[in-house]
């Protein structure tokens, strides 16, 4: 098997299992009990945090753990512009992740918030000037993403942070995708929140963060017992808090000689593609992207039934965010990036990981010459 789908989850690392191990057994205690094995959970919890704030730069209060990247990201939309309303208006990109879209649209529907969307050009990349003018003076939130899940672009936030602090607003900027790709300096971004998850990084589903600048009030979303500071109620999963810090951190100690490995690893596998399959078109901007994410529409065919051709022949894949898998819809993103239905109901979408292999990406674009022409085969007649 050759597992390109790393953007919708990642194995787990055998560090990571070896590391919350022991809050699964023996320090299995709640950390806010007032006993031995409660207080041996809560120095787990607190070295978790510490790490976590380690590789983002900012102070292990600004960690609230989650249970992954769309609670972080329902936490920061929904908890940032309830508690700082200077104003009834939220600005996203036509390109974000369910999570944050939905969030916004419930602000609209049941707190009589205003969503803007700004635009993105034919890459997906939002440009600061088209930031300038969607932005107002009662503008409370701005949320783009670092880098897109389904067309792996990158977005230049550092920017974009910029144009809504100078307008009063805050900064909230999905990294689920870009963690272990991209640098997460909180100040280097200049972001106010900051939303990741730890399978794309090698730790469990179920396990994330979102990153608060101390200075900023946050609504919760769940309500109780007020752990997390009061940020995030519920009994804390130590374990999993563990687990999510021991993998972002080796994920961050490998990123820069990952990136350029799987960077060079991508870029065989589009020229691959494109060269070998009439008609294919790399989606996203050729040069502000994810080094490991290849999304490619294929005229002629369709989208799911190139995915079974792919999967027989062992290469495993996906049309796009798993997240939406199922779907009849096409893509949210791509219609956003001006690719029409119909064609954008043919993508696929590989995603390269740091065990990736010379040899398993030239047998994937064998592999996908044979599917794509298979599929047109079956349509043509």
């Amino acid at each position: 098997m050759i597992f390109l789908d790393h953007a919708a989850t990642t194995p787990v690392r055998l560090a990571v299992l070896e590391a919350m191990w022991p809050y699964l057994s023996g320090a299995f205690g709640n950390p806010s009990s007032r006993h031995g094995l409660g207080d041996e959970a809560a120095r787990g919890l607190a070295a978790a945090r510490a790490e976590v704030a380690a590789v983002i730069g900012c102070r292990p209060g600004d960690v609230v753990f989650t249970s992954g990247g769309t609670e972080a990201d329902n936490l920061a939309v929904k908890g940032l512009a309830l508690a700082n309303p200077r104003g009834r208006h939220l600005v996203v990109s036509p390109i974000e992740h369910e999570a944050v879209l939905e969030s916004a649209a419930y602000l609209a529907r049941e707190h009589g918030f205003e969503v803007s969307e700004v635009d993105v050009d034919a890459g997906g990349v939002v440009r600061p000037e088209a930031l300038a003018r969607v932005i107002r003076a009662d503008t409370t939130l701005v949320s783009i993403q670092l880098a897109n899940n389904e067309i792996g672009t990158v977005q230049p936030i550092a920017e974009l942070a910029a144009i809504a602090h100078s307008a009063g607003a805050l900064m909230h900027t999905d990294a689920v995708q870009a963690a272990g790709w991209l640098p997460l300096s909180l100040d280097d971004l200049g972001v106010d929140a900051l939303s990741l998850a730890g399978h794309k990084v090698g730790a469990p589903k179920g396990t994330g963060a979102l990153i608060v600048r101390g200075r900023v009030p946050l609504e919760p979303v769940l309500h109780g017992g007020g752990q997390e500071c009061g940020r995030r109620s519920g009994t804390e999963n130590v374990a999993g808090a563990v687990a999510f810090a021991t993998a972002l951190r080796l994920a961050e100690e490998e990123r820069a000689d990952a990136a350029t490995r799987v960077g060079s690893l991508g870029a065989a596998l589009t020229t691959a593609v494109t060269s070998s399959v009439p008609g294919a078109r790399l989606t996203g901007d050729p040069v502000q992207r994810l080094p490991g994410t290849v999304s490619f529409v294929f005229p002629g065919t369709s989208g799911e039934a190139v995915l079974l051709e792919l999967e027989r022949d062992g290469v495993i894949c996906s049309s796009g965010s798993a997240c939406a898998a199922g779907s009849d819809e096409p893509s949210h993103v791509l219609t956003a990036i001006g690719i029409p239905g119909e064609l954008a109901q043919t993508a696929v979408r590989f995603t390269l990981g740091a065990e990736t292999t010379e040899l398993e990406v030239a047998d994937a674009a064998a592999s996908v010459y044979r599917a794509v022409s298979a599929v047109r085969g079956i349509v043509a007649t």
